[in-house]
């Protein structure tokens, strides 16, 4: 990364990323021309929609399996994609399986981040391991505040209960609480957007994501310069404005490999 974090020279460039899913190879050039990276999270990949031979899900079960259970979960069957699932768990060390198999993910990911890079977690992350691959020079919040180049970013984690039932789902007032915690920010990073419909709306899935009621709140009481977030692949809207702010989903970046820029 070039130039500092706002002090000698005039401008302040930032790079953001979400749903990195396991794009390892355009993380590690995520940062390249920028002060800082940020990213919003979800770097595991469970099973890529795009291609069925990647990820955790068809490393264990197949190609096959994965195929079933895309359709399964495409068409909204969502109680027998867990019935299918359940099934292809049954008699093994679930836990323990998916485990590894993130921790190596985690390995790689970690170890490709540019520093510095701030991040915070996505729905499909594992936070209690983050602590044991977050080395120096890459800081994790979560409900939390970081100044860069004079401004000063809030960060919220994790996504709303979803049918999907991901790792990372939180209570709506546990949630609201990391978003009040804030305060006044300058721009708001979330991994989930707000809920605005337009938002949350997938075109490829055919369906809404879960978006943050409190973020809207938030959003107009605080109006933040931006609020940034990722979780929705493909949005109706990639950018919105909600009175002062811009609201600007950062993109699918395991599909893209290009990371939004804001310079300032």
């Amino acid at each position: 990364m070039g130039g500092s974090m706002g002090g000698t020279k005039n401008r302040t460039r930032i790079h953001v990323v979400s749903d990195v899913h396991g794009n390892t190879e355009a993380l590690a050039r995520a940062g390249d021309g920028a002060d800082a990276l940020i990213c919003l999270g979800d770097l595991v990949l469970f099973l890529d929609y795009a291609d069925h031979s990647r990820g955790i899900f068809p490393d264990l079960f197949g190609v096959e399996n994965a195929d079933h259970i895309v359709e399964l979960r495409t068409a909204r069957r969502f109680e027998e994609a867990r019935e299918f699932a359940r099934g292809l768990w049954a008699g093994r060390d679930r836990e323990r399986l998916v485990e590894g198999a993130v921790r190596r993910q985690y390995a790689e990911m970690f170890a490709a981040f540019p520093r510095p890079t701030y991040a915070t977690y996505g729905n499909v992350d594992i936070p209690g391991l983050w602590p044991e691959y977050a080395g120096p020079g890459l800081t994790v919040l979560d409900g939390q505040r970081a100044e860069i180049g004079g401004l000063v970013f809030g960060f919220v984690g994790g996504g709303l209960p979803s049918p999907m039932r991901t790792p990372y789902e939180v209570p709506e007032e546990e949630y609201a609480a990391k978003v009040e915690a804030l305060g006044e920010v300058d721009v708001l990073c979330s991994h989930i957007p707000p809920e605005v419909p337009e938002l949350c709306y997938d075109t490829v899935a055919r369906r809404f994501e879960r978006g943050s009621g409190a973020l809207l709140a938030a959003i107009r009481r605080v109006r933040p310069r931006y609020a940034l977030f990722g979780h929705v692949h493909q949005p109706l809207a990639r950018r919105m404005r909600i009175g002062a702010t811009e609201c600007v989903n950062v993109g699918h970046f395991a599909a893209t490999g290009r990371p939004w820029a804001l310079e300032w």
